[in-house]
């Protein structure tokens, strides 16, 4: 049995909370720590089965039955907290990013060398069932060489000004899961992003200094190109689909839905919508990683995702940032200088 640390009790806290109490039966969440730590939050988490809160996560690192800590809290309080823990030898899985800092991401880097620490990032859709299936055929050389890959991702609702203007902005907030998965599915680094984005969903979030809709073109280590294309608002759900086209086919995956049904009569042909938004369609991708996580804990082999997959997002989403202040194709090589 793995005993587990939760620094963070908010969305993806509770998400993990869940996923580790109710699918994952080799794990157990000891302790769960936020600062903002209520009654109500303390009872729901001892209702799923955690054993004791806190609102001081040094409890966590410093409690020696305690085998591995999930960094669930704030952006800016990642990468400090998984140096400290690193430090405590505690195994780190890190919800996404790990810092919007290179140098920052560096010193978890530099906290890892001569360690045996587990330590894994938290891009949650490639253990999706769909973009598993997508990848897995592009690894088995089903559609050959590949040429072009293309990634949707459109979230239902944008969020609010107040919080655009602390996320680090879309590329590193929303994209980032896509410069992930074009990786995840072309099986290399990209070496060059060009972005052409503007706001067409919320005048305040331009405002507030970010763009909402975005089509980004990035040239692959192996020669591929691919293309991402975001709105921060889809009337109809969340979209999120892949596409590998190569020298032998193509592979593709659709949305997903509560059903496939589709009623056909003399008004048209109707479906269901996709799945409303990330934790409706991602529940069992979350449960999913941390099993592999305890798995490379318990086993003693590679997280599935370690610190350098965490670091080339970033890298990427710095890249198209700079291309869209720049209006320019942007080297990943003039980030990492």
């Amino acid at each position: 049995m793995v005993n587990v640390g939760i620094i963070g009790a908010g969305r993806i806290g509770r998400v993990h909370v869940e996923s580790i109490c109710t699918q994952v039966p080799n794990a157990k969440v000891k302790l769960l720590a936020d600062p903002f730590m209520t009654e109500e939050t303390s009872a729901w988490a001892k209702g799923m089965g955690v054993e004791a809160t806190t609102k001081d996560y040094k409890e966590i690192l410093a409690d020696p039955e305690i085998d591995a800590v999930l960094i669930c809290s704030s952006t800016d309080t990642h990468s400090p907290i998984s140096v400290e823990a690193i430090k405590a030898g505690k195994h780190v899985f890190c919800e996404k990013p790990i810092d919007h800092d290179v140098a920052k991401i560096q010193e978890v880097i530099d906290a890892l060398k001569d360690s045996n620490v587990k330590y894994q990032v938290g891009f949650n859709r490639r253990f999706d069932h769909n973009f598993e299936a997508v990848q897995s055929a592009v690894a088995a050389g089903k559609v050959g060489d590949v040429h072009v890959i293309k990634v949707t991702s459109r979230d239902p609702e944008p969020p609010c000004a107040e919080y655009v203007k602390v996320s680090g902005g879309m590329f590193l907030d929303m994209t980032i899961h896509d410069f992930d998965m074009v990786r995840f599915l072309a099986g290399c680094n990209a070496e060059e992003v060009y972005v052409e984005a503007a706001v067409l969903v919320d005048p305040a979030i331009g405002e507030a200094g970010d763009v909402d809709t975005a089509v980004i073109t990035l040239k692959m280590e192996n020669g591929a190109i691919a293309v991402i294309d975001n709105s921060r608002k889809a009337v109809y759900g969340y979209d999120q689909r892949a596409e590998v086209f190569g020298s032998k086919g193509m592979v593709a995956t659709a949305n997903d839905s509560a059903s496939t049904a589709v009623i056909s009569n003399e008004n048209g042909v109707t479906g269901e919508k996709p799945l409303y938004f990330f934790l409706e369609r991602y529940m069992a991708a979350y449960a999913k990683e941390i099993k592999c996580f305890i798995k490379a804990i318990e086993e003693d082999t590679d997280t599935p995702l370690g610190v350098m997959d965490g670091l080339q997002p970033v890298l990427m989403g710095l890249a198209a940032k700079k291309s869209l202040e720049e209006h320019r194709p942007v080297k990943i090589s003039e980030i990492t200088m």
